[in-house]
């Protein structure tokens, strides 16, 4: 632990980080039945394996894995590097699996599926420590946040397509494509949501007006399925067929109808949308939540995050606390229920009055305030509340770039940030050990098993305030 948040002589650029694709491309030269034996050398942040061809050039290799001897096809050829997939596998790695998924390949999610999960959990700390260490930062332990439950997606959005023949496709996105991959099940979703796939397949063929279904989107709770869907035009007939369908499988269904401006609907009474969270020797918190607000997909991962939180930041009854990009209240309410004084901030005015209720359910004092936290003005503002000792930060990927320059110049004793994207994180990060503050505390929370995506939190401690 000693060596957390140290910094150390930075080190010459690789010229690309593996995070993000090009947008656009130059299709390769290279026949699709020319290949090239390649040793994959080590992984990309995005999953993909790292090889050089015979000329010295970087190839990225779509579910290829360290140490494996592979025989590619390259499909993008790009100034830089080149963009491929395996066309044999000569020797497997001991981390290759079968993927639990028929769709694994063609469906443009869970893209590490080929991984052990053990391997997919290390892939993600390597990456947080690598993104870390270019910005001259040096991590040590990183702990791990997991739940072994594959079927742990509470909520999906899936598309609704009409082939030519007529046929509807229900499915996800092929990846970085418009294409649309009709499904018979998703591993990954939670199995109450997993069984309505096909009875809404064989409904979506029975419809009048399949066309003017535009999505379709499933989430469970604790004690209730809820199917939402995207109706671009109302057809009555249509309308019958959708209610019968929640009246036989016991779904809270609701449309959004209308091209512009769309409405919610409620076939019947509108469901009670709860998330719970526990809390040791005491009394769940329960939290409301309306359709198209942010809520984690993986619950038994996001009550992980929330305990991991509440025992680093310690917070003793009276601390005056502020929780930034607070949502509906998922750490405000935990840490006002430690005994803390929390001020939540949020952008969305529908989301200040949603966290204010749910305080107000659970008998908690929380102060919710709306404000811009992408305006420096505003930041600064707030930072100048009197007796501040811990914050929360829980941004959007576009990360606190803001937030964390405010922080610079006003320090706070302790940050708990929590990231779903590692490169703005490690650019906040090198914001806060700048101005002097360490890093105490990391851990890696696989959010999204299966896929490269994850959460991360940090703990920072200004050496000034502690």
């Amino acid at each position: 632990m000693a060596m957390l948040g140290k910094r150390r002589p930075p080190r010459p650029a690789s010229g690309h980080s593996g995070l993000a694709r090009q947008p656009t491309a130059k299709p390769s030269s290279q026949s699709p039945q020319e290949s090239n034996t390649l040793v994959i050398e080590r992984l990309a942040h995005d999953g993909r394996g790292v090889a050089h061809n015979a000329e010295g050039k970087t190839v990225f290799i779509d579910q290829a894995l360290p140490g494996e001897y592979v025989d590619v096809a390259v499909h993008q050829t790009r100034k830089r590097y080149d963009e491929a997939h395996v066309k044999n596998l000569l020797t497997p790695s001991a981390q290759r699996v079968a993927p639990p998924c028929p769709h694994f390949s063609h469906c443009g999610g869970c893209d590490l599926q080929h991984m052990t999960v053990a391997a997919q959990r290390e892939h993600k700390r390597e990456v947080v420590r690598d993104l870390m260490a270019r910005q001259g930062i040096e991590l040590g332990e990183i702990e791990s946040l997991h739940d072994d439950v594959q079927g742990y997606r509470r909520r999906a959005r899936l598309g609704v397509k009409v082939d030519a023949d007529g046929h509807p496709r229900l499915g996800f996105r092929a990846a970085h494509s418009h294409r649309l991959i009709d499904i018979e099940r998703c591993v990954v979703l939670v199995d109450g949501l997993q069984a309505l796939i096909a009875p809404l397949r064989d409904l979506l063929a029975t419809l009048d007006a399949p066309r003017q279904v535009g999505h379709i989107e499933l989430l469970a709770t604790a004690s209730q399925r809820v199917v939402l869907v995207r109706q671009l035009k109302a057809n009555p007939s249509d309308a019958e067929r959708w209610q019968a369908f929640a009246d036989h499988h016991q779904v809270a269904l609701g449309t959004w109808l209308g091209r512009e401006s769309p409405r919610l609907h409620w076939y019947g009474a509108a469901p009670v949308l709860e998330e719970t969270l526990d809390r040791p020797d005491a009394t769940p918190l329960t939290l409301h939540f309306a359709p198209g607000d942010f809520l984690q997909v993986n619950a038994a991962v996001n009550q992980q995050m929330v305990n991991t939180a509440m025992h680093w930041l310690a917070l003793s009854p009276g601390q005056r606390t502020m929780d930034l990009f607070a949502g509906i209240g998922n750490f405000s309410l935990p840490m006002a229920a430690a005994g803390a004084c929390v001020h939540a901030v949020e952008g969305s005015p529908a989301m200040v009055e949603r966290l204010a209720d749910n305080a107000h359910r659970n008998r908690l004092d929380v102060t919710g305030q709306q404000a811009d936290l992408s305006d420096p003005d505003t930041v600064a503002s707030l930072l100048k509340a009197e007796g501040l000792e811990a914050l929360v930060l829980d941004p959007p990927r576009s990360g606190a770039e803001v937030i964390c320059q405010a922080l610079a110049r006003n320090p706070v004793a302790r940050i708990m940030y929590i990231s779903c994207d590692p490169a703005t994180l490690a650019r906040d990060a090198a914001h806060l050990v700048h101005a002097g503050y360490r890093i105490n505390r990391v851990a890696v929370a696989d959010m999204f098993m299966h896929t490269a995506h994850m959460e991360t939190l940090m703990l920072f401690e200004h050496t000034k305030c502690a």
